[in-house]
């Protein structure tokens, strides 16, 4: 019984610093990672409380970030299916850029340990019953390895999806401004002033990169490869293939916008056509049910009266 009370002891420590970085991590360590490239003009979103949440777990961030970088190296050379540059990737689509791979693998071999352990202190103490205690042991080891790449992910996916959804917005701006006289570079930089967002956020960095000394051709395809979308590919070949061939930007713009807005309403198509099929779920099993009580119930009863009564 000690033995168990002192692991439950540690896991409820390592829950309790999940998630207090949880709170701040993210904040605070794009603010510090990106300080250098805040001064060739990147700005992301700012939240609101920054400086009071990272004030307040600033003492122990640092030790926490150490253990988590500790582990993720030694996992990331054990276990397979942890590669760095596969975690990178995924997290640079979620837009944690402040949160390294190693550390993301930390954390996530410690909520998977974590987890099960507070699991069992708390069977361990209510006397839960053997089948229950498995079942939730086992819940807790799933929760706690794979919750982290679903969160991950689904925040990749929904950023993914937001800046496609915002893509020929950009390419309508652009052919403006460069049918106006407005050079590609000056239009980008307008464009990055006047989108917020995942797709303001990417403006700005690939301006950023430009800043420090990339090319647009560079900064583009490092935009593409943070933020893989058809919309976004479509974009940065149609720009690339412009300057190699020496074809105008303008015109360029001008077809892709026509193929972006072909692209959306086909996508609006296809999710009205897919409409029908979600629903038969909820007709079925939620709607029907109580429309067949609400409009048989009171035939159903008035004829067991009757074959009842004669």
């Amino acid at each position: 019984m000690v033995i168990v009370l002192a692991l439950g002891l540690v896991s409820v420590a390592c829950t309790v610093g999940l998630a207090v970085h949880a709170v701040g991590f993210h904040r605070a360590q794009v603010r510090e990672t990106l300080a250098g490239i805040g001064r060739y003009g990147f700005r992301g979103q700012a939240a609101p409380g920054d400086g009071t949440n990272a004030a307040r777990s600033g003492k122990i961030l640092p030790r926490i970030d150490g253990l988590a970088n500790g582990i993720g190296g030694v996992a990331a050379g054990k276990l397979r299916g942890l590669r760095e540059d596969d975690v990178r990737k995924e997290l640079r689509a979620a837009g944690m850029y402040g949160l390294s791979a190693r550390r993301f693998i930390g954390y996530r071999v410690l909520a998977g340990l974590g987890l099960p352990l507070l699991w069992l202190w708390h069977a361990a103490t209510a006397n839960s019953a053997p089948v229950q205690t498995v079942l939730g042991l086992l819940f807790a080891v799933v929760i706690g390895w794979q919750g982290p790449v679903l969160y991950v992910r689904r925040r990749a996916q929904r950023r993914i999806d937001e800046i496609d959804y915002q893509m020929p917005e950009l390419i309508d701006l652009l052919v403006t401004t460069v049918e106006a006289g407005v050079g590609f570079s000056g239009s980008l930089q307008m464009a990055a002033e006047r989108f917020q967002g995942p797709l303001g956020d990417e403006l700005r960095l690939a301006l950023a990169e430009q800043g420090m000394g990339l090319s647009t051709e560079a900064a583009l395809a490092n935009m593409l490869e943070r933020a893989e979308t058809p919309a976004m590919r479509s974009f940065v070949r149609s720009v690339l293939q412009g300057e190699t061939l020496g074809v105008s930007i303008g015109k360029i713009m001008r077809d892709l916008a026509e193929e972006m807005r072909k692209r959306r309403r086909q996508k609006a198509e296809e999710r009205a056509q897919k409409a029908p099929t979600k629903m038969l779920f909820p007709l079925i099993f939620l709607i029907l049910p109580g429309m067949f009580v609400v409009l048989l119930g009171p035939a159903i009863i008035d004829t067991l009266k009757m074959l009842g009564g004669g």
